[in-house]
């Protein structure tokens, strides 16, 4: 009987440092996973700090309209923009040309609103009011009235213009706010050749149309699209006659190297 408690105590005292020695292994074996771990933490840079509120602007943002005047704005001749401001807003001037941001852009972010007249007798496809928002004054994201409007779909509203349909179209009535986000990565050139197109995704009042698309050059009207080689270039809003109306427009620089 003695011998038979003095086996058991044996036996326990072997299961007791089997265990201490399990355990022992097991955070061995746990701090070499960590240490494995951290060779893929990347610690900096540590991401700035930026506060948004719903629907306002970020507070990395640069303002391109203050609601009062033009200031961010030119004339494609480099003289004051034409265009006419008020109550918060401001208004295609038809005939008095395009306008362009006095700052130039490579990759951004880009928040505009925008909003076509109610009048739209006598007006159908690419005639109802009509405008569009060319990054770096070559590739076109089309502006225009595009509820119950039928036009070409390579071209109606939140098209990469002649180049990419929309996948949905989210347009609202005419006479009320419209709002495109824009995620725009620039295309980049070893000297005067193509390295890497650029790519555009778009938002239409909150819905996604525009997935990462390749844009396969200069938006053209007639004729296939093609690169010429360039650096940052300003915004252009297209004067096409009709007077479209602009608020809100803001844009964040991203960081990636052109």
């Amino acid at each position: 009987m003695l011998l038979m408690k003095k086996t058991s105590r044996v036996w326990l005292l072997i299961g007791m440092c089997t265990a201490i020695s399990g355990f022992s292994l097991a955070q061995d074996e746990q701090a070499q996973r960590e240490k494995m771990a951290q060779k893929s933490e990347v610690w900096e840079p540590v991401p700035v700090i930026v506060s948004a509120l719903d629907g306002s602007m970020p507070s990395d943002a640069i303002s391109l309209f203050n609601g009062e005047d033009l200031i961010a704005w030119q004339g494609l001749d480099g003289g004051d923009a034409p265009w006419s401001v008020k109550g918060g807003s401001f208004t295609v001037k038809p005939a008095s040309g395009d306008i362009k941001t006095k700052q130039s852009f490579c990759d951004i972010q880009l928040h505009m609103e925008w909003k076509t007249p109610t009048d739209v007798e006598g007006l159908k496809g690419q005639q109802r009011n009509n405008s569009g928002i060319f990054l770096q004054q070559r590739y076109e994201i089309q502006v225009l009235d595009s509820y119950n409007n039928p036009t070409y779909a390579n071209g109606q509203a939140a098209s990469v213009y002649k180049q990419s349909i929309p996948l949905v179209n989210v347009m609202r009535p005419a006479g009320q706010w419209q709002s495109y986000d824009i995620i725009y990565t620039a295309p980049r050139f070893d000297g005067a050749t193509l390295s890497k197109p650029a790519y555009v995704t778009v938002m239409h009042n909150g819905v996604l149309v525009q997935n990462h698309v390749e844009v396969q050059g200069k938006t053209e009207w007639i004729g296939a699209p093609s690169y010429k080689a360039h650096g940052c270039a300003p915004l252009q809003l297209q004067d096409h006659g009709n007077q479209v109306s602009f608020r809100n427009l803001w844009v964040r620089e991203l960081n990636n190297k052109h």
